[in-house]
């Protein structure tokens, strides 16, 4: 049975092929990166299906309308900037934000649609910048602190 994190990694290579107008997304190994090819990925679990998921995702960051640029400057800035390690914090605080914006939301909610949203927007603004496992690290790395709460 695959991992929670070797799904989020398949769901969200399936969600850069949706953004990026790939064809097909191969859920290959983001950490293997040479021309050997990857040992077989676990079993995904029965009427698991990365693409929808990845739909329902994009669906999500659609629903976020908060002006990234005004709600947090300095971490969205220093992102910009080429520092991706600020990813994760940019999203927390934008998160945090929107979802004072939207009581209704609870965290886990907010940060996927934030973190899927901004994704969106840096793909326009550094497209170069923007890779899967920056996203992989940030739900990977909430799951793992969301477990500790």
């Amino acid at each position: 049975m695959a991992t929670f994190e070797e799904q989020t990694a398949c769901v969200v290579e399936a969600l850069f092929s949706d953004l990026l107008g790939e064809e097909e997304c191969d859920c290959r190994s983001l950490e293997m990166d040479s021309a050997e090819p990857a040992p077989p990925a676990a079993e995904l679990p029965a009427g698991f299906d990365p693409a929808v998921i990845a739909s329902r995702l994009r669906q999500m960051g659609d629903q976020c309308n908060l002006d990234f640029e005004r709600a947090c400057p300095e971490a969205l800035a220093e992102v910009l900037k080429g520092k991706m390690e600020r990813f994760g914090a940019a999203v927390d605080s934008l998160s945090r934000s929107w979802r004072d914006q939207n009581p209704e939301l609870v965290y886990e909610a907010a940060f996927l649609c934030v973190s899927v949203k901004l994704i969106m927007y840096l793909a326009k603004k550094a497209p170069a910048m923007v890779h899967p496992n920056l996203l992989i690290r940030a739900i990977n790395g909430n799951s793992q602190e969301n477990l500790h709460h």
